[in-house]
Formats: structure tokens, sequence, C-alpha cells
């Protein structure tokens, strides 16, 4: 307790006792021990009040030492295991685990990353990427507001996300890299990177691009080989050198059949080349001989139009073409469907277009859209506009089952603008996303799909849409999710085929070590979705006589089976629905790629700016007791002696309350009693 809390306590103990001596009792009908109980009960309600209103207080100081952390980050990728870089990484761990003086000076935590970070419980070596900025990124997140050391194992090489190189100037940890791994260099020519589309059309060239680079210091020649199926067809001679070490390569490839082609671009290794799986790249595309065509009518100009056209031409399958409502109808002859943006009066024949061809079509509304005019011009929906803007949020309808939508995360993405009024859908109708304000689901729709025998229709109650397109960016550092969503809408609403029971919803080829999904949608005799049925994956693969069964499991609106794990090459498949004489099948082809088999050294020197950019330095495997040495003499490191100030009042208020009111009562009472004032 601190000196001036006694003092004060002393102080109202002789304040309260002052007001009593000056205190005036009637003598002449109060004596004795009654008169003594009267002045205590006083002089405790007095004190009381002082003490309250004093309020003395007691300091209570704990102190400790606060040790800084000392982050072990492993690099726990396929390049390490390929390598002499895993034994090197056990014995680091153990010198390190061994070492009770780091774990006096330092609070030791040990994590291990690939494509993201995990607290390192054990070492498997099979991450297939290796991202080493986000690793780095995450600790700071983690021990924001701490003293921090990092020793990152790691070969170096990095497959994923940014340039670490360049990030340590943007955080405050001290980086100590150790280099694990093959530092020795070699000569090594590699393909560093193909370009192509995904689709080619029948009978069309479609381009290819190769680019090739050569890291040594003497002069060499090679052959590019590119074969189709196997079929040789390209072929070109390279001369590289230490001062001419990289060419892109541009060739036209003819698109003669259907299907899917799968294209191997090879480099004739070097005489002495230690490593020759960078030699070869392997790719696919498919040759398809229809193309979807959309049109977006609009009035206005809109950041969403140009988002969705993006969006939507991410699919090489499909083209937009951008259309004002006044010009000629003979443009939407070969349209597939019809985007109508905002409608207004000025879309009255592009209306009659539709009835009479009964094309699918995609409306967004927003506050620019006459109600008024769209009413009467169509009887699929209607909506009694206030014309009122408001802003409404997105809420997810996870019984929405028509088609299979990318896992948004809705819950952070800007809200759309629309007008407020009631909305009537008079057609059959899913709805896939409802309308919220501030949190509050208000019974509204935001997207809704629309079917009948005649034609499909979706229908967005909202504009600017944009944003979500940038938002999916800003979460995913790509637009993949947002323009798969679009791409969903865009191939429900322009299949007019008579209805499927059973949906198949597949890549045809997949990057070995990607995800590869199969879903599936199962509907029962009424076209609801079935989530209680039994179905089945067969899976075969190409010149193998075993067939592998996989039960399809059941997620939210479809059914997934996850082929990931499965070795590259070509597959074909079937889907059964058990008790049903339902199957489908399909095949695909997992591509031989392992980005970490790339490289052939370690780079060092990557490292070593990355430890000269936060004040660290590079070390070796064989300098590890060296590295501890260094861990325990630097002074940034020392544990830093805090206090943990708990301040408590002395005597609890409530209690004092109590008291006076209870000292005060008793002398009223007995005052009263006695018959005095």
């Amino acid at each position: 307790m601190q000196t001036t809390t006694v003092l004060a306590i002393i102080l109202a103990a002789i304040a309260a006792l002052l007001v009593i001596i000056f205190q005036y009792y009637d003598r002449s009908k109060i004596k004795g021990k009654q008169r003594l109980l009267l002045s205590f009960l006083r002089y405790l309600a007095v004190f009381s009040t002082f003490l309250l209103l004093i309020n003395p207080k007691f300091i209570k100081k704990k102190f400790f030492l606060e040790k800084s952390n000392l982050i072990v980050l492993v690099d726990n990728s396929s390049s390490i295991k390929n390598s002499i870089g895993q034994n090197q990484v056990n014995a680091i761990l153990t010198e390190f685990n061994a070492s009770d003086n780091l774990k006096d000076k330092f609070n030791i935590q040990q994590y291990g990353f690939g494509r993201e970070l995990r607290v390192l419980d054990s070492l498997t070596f099979n991450e297939n990427a290796t991202d080493i900025a986000k690793g780095i990124k995450t600790l700071n997140t983690i021990f924001d507001h701490s003293q921090s050391a990092i020793v990152l194992l790691s070969d170096g090489n990095n497959t994923l996300g940014d340039d670490y190189e360049y990030y340590g100037n943007q955080q405050k940890s001290i980086i100590f890299p150790m280099v694990v791994g093959d530092t020795t260099r070699y000569d090594d020519l590699k393909i560093v990177q193909v370009n192509s589309n995904k689709y080619a059309f029948l009978k069309n060239k479609f381009p290819l691009e190769v680019f090739v680079s050569y890291d040594g210091e003497g002069q060499i020649a090679s052959r590019l080989k590119i074969t189709m199926n196997g079929e040789t067809v390209h072929s070109e001679k390279l001369e590289l050198s230490k001062n001419n070490n990289s060419v892109s390569i541009n060739v036209l490839l003819n698109a003669a059949t259907v299907g899917l082609k799968t294209l191997k671009i090879s480099l004739d290794p070097l005489e002495n080349e230690k490593n020759i799986t960078n030699n070869i790249k392997n790719i696919a595309i498919e040759v398809i001989d229809e193309k979807t065509n959309i049109a977006i009518i609009s009035e206005l100009l809109h950041p969403d139009i140009g988002a969705l056209k993006k969006s939507i031409e991410s699919n090489e399958q499909r083209s937009v073409e951008l259309l004002k409502p006044i010009d000629d109808l003979g443009k939407l002859e070969d349209v597939d469907l019809i985007i109508l943006y905002q409608p207004t009066p000025s879309f009255s024949k592009i209306y009659d277009f539709i009835a009479k061809s009964n094309i699918a079509t995609f409306t967004i509304t927003g506050p620019k859209t006459n109600w008024d005019f769209l009413n009467k011009i169509q009887n699929s929906f209607s909506k009694n506009s206030y014309d009122q803007a408001e802003e409404v949020s997105p809420l997810v309808n996870k019984g929405f089952n028509k088609f299979n939508i990318p896992d948004i995360d809705f819950y952070n993405y800007p809200p759309l603008e629309t007008n407020l009024g009631e909305t009537m859908i008079i057609k059959n109708s899913y709805g896939l996303l409802s309308q919220k304000i501030k949190g509050s689901d208000i019974g509204e729709p935001l997207l809704v799909v629309l079917d009948d025998d005649k034609r499909r229709e979706a229908v967005l109650f909202g504009e600017n849409l944009w944003k979500w397109r940038v938002q999916n960016y800003r979460e995913q550092q790509n637009f993949n999710q947002f323009d798969e969503l679009i791409g969903k809408i865009i191939l429900y609403l322009s299949v007019n085929e008579p209805k499927d029971r059973l949906v198949l919803d597949y890549e045809s080829f997949y990057d070995h070590g990607n995800d590869a999904k199969i879903t599936v949608n199962y509907f029962d005799e009424s076209f609801t979705f079935d989530p209680n049925a039994q179905i089945t994956l067969q899976l075969r693969k190409k010149g193998a006589n075993t067939v592998q069964d996989f039960p399809m499991l059941l997620k939210g609106g479809y059914y997934e089976t996850d082929l990931s794990n499965m070795p590259s090459g070509e597959y074909a498949f079937s889907v059964k629905v058990e008790d049903e004489n339902l199957t489908k099948s399909g095949s695909f082809n997992i591509l031989d790629f392992d980005v970490e088999k790339q490289f052939t050294s370690s780079n060092y020197k990557k490292m070593e700016r990355l430890a000269n950019g936060t004040g660290g330095k590079l070390y070796f495997p064989k300098d590890t007791h060296i590295l501890i040495d260094d861990l325990l003499a630097n002074d940034q490191f020392k544990p830093i002696q805090k206090s943990d100030e708990n301040v408590v009042p002395l005597v609890d208020f409530r209690f004092l309350l109590g008291l006076i009111i209870a000292a005060l009562s008793v002398e009223w009472f007995i005052r009263k009693y006695n018959g005095l004032n």
C-alpha cells in the first residue's frame, strides 16, 4: 500500500473524529452507553463517507522477464527432399533443440511452410509449391507486437507468390537465412514458361509461346521439339551462351480435329546436364467446334459492362459483343444469350426479338432501370419500385442446387445498389442470392434464375457488380471465383437442351498437384436435388486394367470427389447412381508437371539479399553452431524486464455504501425511539 493512501485514511479518521467532537447531542435525554453508541454510529457513517470520497487504493506490481521470439521457419517443399537438404534440415533442427542456452534466452517457435504456413509438428517435404514471402508475412502478423528473430531454413527457390528478396525492407523482424541443399552451380537448360490458350477452335491455328533459358558459362546448342499426341508438329534449333542466355519461340499450330490435345515441349539435354526434368513441359489444349456468342445491350456507360465482358471472355469458348438497344436486330441473329443492362423504353424492339426467338436472357437492374416499362414488357417478374436507391448486401442461399457455385465469402463483399420495392417473381424461380440491409435479411431476391419449358432467364437486382470482381482480386490476387460464378450462370442460361437428372462438372485437364475435383448434381424425378443418393465414381487410368471406386461425398448442394493425389496420366471415369439406371462418363488428363523439380541448385544469392535487407546474415549448414553463438551474443534479443501493475481499491464502494446506510438507519431509529430529532 502506498504512503499517500495510508496518510489519506488517517486524515479521514481524524476529520470524522473532529466532526463527532463538535456534534451536539441532547444531554437531557440520552446518557451513558446510549450516548456512546450514537456517537460511534455517527463516527462510522462520517468516516465511511470520507473513505468513499477519498477512494484509497493499493498498487501491486509484478515483475517478469519477456523473452524475444526465435522463430525457426522450415521449407517443407519437395525440392528439399529432392536434394541433400532433407538431412541438413534434420541435423540443424536437432542442434537447435539441443541448445539449452537458446531455450533460456528465447521463446522458440517452429513453423513449416509450402503454400501455407503451419505449426511444425512433423516434416514431410511433400509440399508442391514454395511461397517464402507469404510465410514471412504471416509470421509478421502473428508476432506483430513482440521482438523476434527468424531463422529461415530453405533452398531459396520460390515457386509461388511474391519475390521474397525485396520483402526484407518491409518488415521489422531480423531474418537469418540458412541455405540448405546443393549450392554448386551446374550448367542448366530449361523451359521457363509455356503460354497458350486452354481452347482452340476447329480448322483454326492456335498460338504457342515458349520461353527457354540457359544458366552456364559456355556456348551451347540444343533442339526444341513440340509433339501433339505423340506426333512432331514443330522442331527448331537453338543456340545460347552466357551473354545470350534466353530466347522466346512463337509457334502457330493447326487445330485439325476435335478433342483434347496433349502437347509435349522438350529440349535436347546438354552433354553433362544434371537436371533434365525442367527440359520437358506438358500442356493440354481442347479443340472445340463451336463458340458461345453473347450480346451485352446497354445505353449506359458503366464499369459493370467492362467487368462482365472480361469475366465472360476469360473462358475462350465465349465471345462478347457490346450493343446499344437502337442497333440493328440483325446483329442478334447468331447470339446465344442476351444480357440486358438496366432496361428502359428504348429496349422495346429488343424485347420483341426475345419474345419471337425465345432466346435466353440475363437481366441486370438498378437505380437507372425504368420499372414501369419493364413490368409491362415482360411477364417473368415485376417490382413495385419506390424510386429510392438503397445499398443491399448479398446473402447466399445454401440450398441452391441448379448448378454448383464457387465458395465465395460474400460476407466481406461490398453492397450493390438497387431500388427499394417489393419484388414478385412470376415464373418458376431458384434464388441464388437474397438481399440484406445492415445484416438483416429483408426477404427480397438479389440474384435468381428462372426456368420454364421455353427458355431460361437470370435476374440480378443491383448494379456495381464490378466491385465484387475487384474484391475477389483483393482477397485472392485473382478473379477466378467471380469469373467462375459468372461462367456458371452463362453456361446454365446458354444450354437449352432437355433437363438432365445427372449433371457432371469437371475440367478436361489438371496440373499435377493442383485441385482435381469432379462434381455432380443429381435430381430426382421431380427435378429436385436429392441429398440422400449413393453415387459412385469408377476411375480407370489409360493403359491399366484396374478400376478404382470412389464414393462421391455430399458437399452442400452437390456431390464431389477429390482426385488431386492421383498420378499424372490420362483417365476415363463413369459416375453411377445406385438403385437408378443413371450413368454418365467422361475423361480428363492430369499433366505431369512438378514445379519443385525445376531447380538444380539452392539460390543463396537471393537469400543473402533478404538477410541484408533485414539486418541479418546468411549462414550455411556447417555454420549452425556459429549462428547459435551469434544469436546468444546479440544484445538486440536480450530478455526485457517488464512490470504488470494491478491497481485495486482498498474497500469495495458497495460495502461502504451499505455501511453508511446501515449506520445512519440505526442512529435514526434510536433517536426516533427516544423522541429526538
